[in-house]
């Protein structure tokens, strides 16, 4: 279920794009195109349609997005807890942790001793 409402997300985002992108803008857009021959739709009709798509397309987006919220698969279980990097850890046999040691100064061990030896 997660990954067919993945897939409807990522066809509602192709199409909210060119939507978008077909609106009459400033510079006249695509639908600017639509006016010319017969103007069986003309470009106004157009425009209210793009612009009615668009605003469908964004309330499906996000009830799409709300609905993969709740469908994502779950974890169960104590051994699903743990990070890929804790687990890879237990598997090197990683050591206990040391306590943290003193910073030293730049340029290595050479300049934390006294200059006289």
């Amino acid at each position: 279920m997660y990954t067919f409402l993945t897939i409807i997300i990522i066809i509602v985002c192709v199409l909210l794009i060119l939507a978008v992108l077909a609106q009459n803008s400033k510079g006249g857009g695509l639908a600017s195109g639509f006016s010319g021959g017969s103007q069986v739709m003309g470009v106004r009709k157009t425009a209210d349609f793009l612009e009615k798509a668009t605003w469908y397309l964004a309330i499906g987006l996000v009830v799409l997005c709300i609905a993969t919220n709740f469908s994502r698969p779950t974890k169960a279980g104590p051994e699903q807890t743990e990070s890929a990097a804790e687990k890879k850890a237990k598997e090197m046999g990683a050591p206990n942790q040391q306590a943290p040691q003193a910073p030293t100064a730049p340029g290595g061990d050479n300049a934390a001793q006294p200059a006289g030896k």
